[in-house]
């Protein structure tokens, strides 16, 4: 049977790639690359002379089908991002899917992670994390996903932009207060730099050095200390005013029941309450 490789590939150091990862390169019968370009530039180092084909956000309505089309009839492929593990932002997630859900096999080839190089290397707690990848750029979906995060306890880690770093940094410092962050950029490239501080310093520098290169932030989780004693009517009010500044109804409990560590449905015993004028008993 055919099978899906999704190789990593460095994330910077070329020599940042596993002896499997080429073995499997040179021996599929395609290589789709989310940015073929650069994906020729590691297949020239190593001397790969594998079909190549582009696969990403803009094609992979049509390349999608035509991909499992080969799988079908018995064509090796890999899968490779620009750098790391494909499907970790990018849209080889799609693609992924569409195998599983088709019973095609699919074979992680591992390797290079900006993510857990960044993780690592931060200094902050490693044991429990939550990825988040790229936040929404703008507007009410960034801040509903930011106020969400607030009561977060596990390390965070967010991939960002250069010029849009300091603006994110501010942020983050003004929905999550005074955390650590590690702000890793160029990793395993002859510029790296891993600067250590709390998210104000960091929106503070980054403003006044604006950087160049891929961002990977990782932020400190939430203190257990921090979360609230329950008071209904203050979770009450907590969503009446998430409400009012414009989240929808069902995402501003959730986030309050996250908030004081209380379900739900107690949540929304709390509100009926309080719109019902009496006290939560």
């Amino acid at each position: 049977m055919a099978s899906l490789y999704l190789v990593a590939t460095p994330i910077g150091n070329l020599e940042d790639i596993t002896l499997r990862a080429l073995k499997v390169l040179r021996e599929v019968d395609l290589i789709a690359a989310e940015d073929t370009r650069h994906t020729r530039e590691l297949l020239a180092h190593y001397e790969i002379h594998t079909p190549l084909t582009s696969y990403h956000r803009h094609n992979l309505a049509a390349k999608t089908p035509y991909l499992l089309g080969l799988l079908r009839e018995g064509r090796d492929i890999a899968l490779v991002s620009d750098a790391g593990l494909p499907g970790i932002s990018d849209p080889g997630e799609e693609l992924v899917r569409e195998a599983v859900a088709a019973g095609l096999a699919v074979v992680p080839v591992p390797g290079a992670s900006a993510a857990l190089t960044a993780l690592v290397a931060s200094g902050l707690p490693a044991g429990r994390f939550a990825f988040e990848g790229f936040l929404p750029r703008a507007g009410k979906e960034r801040r509903e996903r930011l106020a969400a995060l607030a009561a977060e306890e596990r390390t965070l880690i967010f991939y960002e932009a250069p010029h849009r770093l300091a603006a994110t940094l501010t942020d983050l410092a003004t929905t999550l207060g005074a955390r650590q962050v590690a702000v890793a950029r160029e990793l395993t490239k002859k510029f790296e730099t891993i600067w250590r501080g709390t998210l104000r310093e960091a929106a503070g520098y980054f403003q006044d050095n604006p950087p160049r290169g891929e961002i990977t932030l990782v932020v400190a989780g939430a203190p257990p200390a921090s979360r609230p004693a329950f008071d209904p009517l203050q979770a009450a009010a907590a969503v009446a005013e998430l409400v009012a500044g414009g989240m929808e109804r069902k995402e501003a409990m959730k986030q309050v029941a996250r908030q004081y560590g209380q379900s739900r449905r107690e949540i929304y015993r709390a509100c009926l309450e309080a719109e019902q004028g009496r006290s939560p008993s």
